[in-house]
C-alpha cells in the first residue's frame, strides 16, 4: 500500500483558476476508490482569508504557508499574480526553503518565474506558459527554458507550459509515483483522453 503523500498549492490573488484547479483534481481523484488515498491535497497561500483568483472567483485556501502541514510535494501554479509575486521575499522563501526537503517541487504557467526567482531553477531545464518564455529567459540566465513542450521533468523539480498542462505534468507524476497504470485510471476516471504515458525529460 502506497503512502499517502501531502501535496501543498500555493495561491495567491490572481492566480490562474485552472492551473491550481486541474492539478488540485488530478492528486484528489487519483484511486479515488482506494481505502487510503495516495495523495492528500490542500491549498496554502501566505495569509488568512480569501484569496481572489482570476475572474473574481473567491477561494478559501485550507492553510497558511506557516501552519498547514509538512508538504510532500508543492505545486506553484501561475497567472498574472506571479508577477508580483515573483518579487514577495515571503513567498520566494517558502518555495526555496520547502524545496530543500520536498520529494518534489512543481510549477504550472508562469509558475517557474517563482521557481526561478526563489532559485530552484537554477542550472536546470524548465518550461512555462508560451507568452512567458522571453521574461523565464531573462530572469533565469542559468536555466535552459525549453519551447513546445508540455512538462519538463528533471527528476525532483518538474514544470509544465500554461494552464492546461498542469494536468498533463499531474499526470506524469501519477505515473512516476505510483505506475501508468494508476495514472491512466485516474485520467480516465476524469474523462480526460489527452493524457499519454510519455515522458519529457530534462535534455
Amino acid at each position: 500500500m502506497s503512502q499517502t503523500r501531502n501535496v501543498a498549492i500555493l495561491i495567491f490573488d490572481d492566480v490562474e483558476v485552472l492551473d491550481f484547479c486541474g492539478p488540485f483534481e488530478v492528486f484528489g481523484v487519483t484511486g479515488v476508490n482506494d481505502p487510503v488515498k495516495p495523495f492528500h491535497v490542500y491549498t496554502v497561500a501566505e495569509k488568512d482569508g480569501p484569496v481572489i483568483a482570476r475572474n473574481n472567483l473567491s477561494i478559501n485556501p485550507n492553510h497558511t504557508i506557516h501552519d498547514g502541514p509538512k508538504p510532500d510535494i508543492i505545486l506553484v501554479p501561475g497567472g498574472m499574480g506571479t508577477r508580483r509575486e515573483m518579487h514577495n521575499p515571503v513567498l520566494t522563501e517558502w518555495i526555496r526553503q520547502q524545496n530543500t526537503q520536498t520529494e518534489m517541487t512543481l510549477s504550472v504557467c508562469t509558475g517557474s518565474l517563482m521557481l526561478a526567482t526563489a532559485g530552484v531553477i537554477d542550472g536546470l531545464s524548465a518550461t512555462t506558459h508560451r507568452g512567458a518564455i522571453d521574461l523565464l529567459k531573462e530572469i533565469a540566465p542559468r536555466t535552459s527554458v525549453q519551447e513546445n513542450v508540455r512538462y519538463v521533468d528533471n527528476g525532483r523539480v518538474i514544470t509544465s507550459a500554461g494552464i492546461s498542462a498542469g494536468i498533463d505534468m499531474s499526470l506524469h507524476v501519477v505515473a512516476r509515483l505510483l505506475g501508468p497504470a494508476v495514472a491512466a485510471a485516474t485520467a480516465y476516471h476524469m474523462q480526460y483522453d489527452y493524457w499519454q504515458p510519455a515522458e519529457t525529460e530534462a535534455p
